[in-house]
């Protein structure tokens, strides 16, 4: 199957983005990928709300083998047969997968959100006043130590009288 035949068959729900992924094709509306097209099979995104609706129609979830094991993927399941001939039910089981996709990719964000480093001011701000704490602590002055060279020519000047009249 090629991209042009993909995106017909999903015709009746609307617009898709049909993209490149792995050995075959990810199908995607609203910027989330809600189907996927591997091994001559398509793929719908699934939860525990539309899970039961593929069981009731005899469809599997996707699972590849390794070496090892076999893996088995329960967020994506086989489409049903006969959605290929009902344009109008595939594109009610295609909205609930790009439903699917979204909740899921709207979890991803907030987490990613909840998980995220500090910006580089902040980490400043906080390493300036841990330096100042531990200056304090010491009994120094609260001003900071000077700034070592970084580079290597700068590392090997000394501070000659004429070198500092130069400058």
């Amino acid at each position: 199957m090629d991209r042009e035949t993909a995106a017909e068959l999903f015709s009746a729900f609307g617009a898709v983005d049909v993209r490149r992924m792995f050995s075959g094709f990810g199908i995607y509306a609203d910027d989330v990928c809600f189907a996927l097209y591997l091994r001559g099979e398509f793929y719908l995104k699934a939860d525990e709300t539309t899970i039961p609706r593929f069981i009731a129609e005899g469809s599997e979830h996707f699972s590849y083998s390794t070496r090892a094991k076999t893996v088995s993927v329960k967020s994506w399941w086989r489409m049903p047969i006969r959605l290929y001939d009902e344009p109008e039910e595939l594109a009610d089981w295609a909205r609930q997968a790009v439903a699917v996709a979204a909740k899921v990719r709207l979890k991803k964000v907030a987490r990613k959100k909840k998980a995220a480093k500090p910006g580089k001011a902040a980490v400043k701000a906080a390493s300036a006043k841990a330096r100042e704490k531990k200056i304090v602590r010491a009994g120094k002055t609260s001003k900071p130590a000077p700034k070592r060279a970084t580079s290597r020519r700068a590392a090997t000047r000394t501070n000659s009288p004429r070198q500092t009249a130069r400058r």
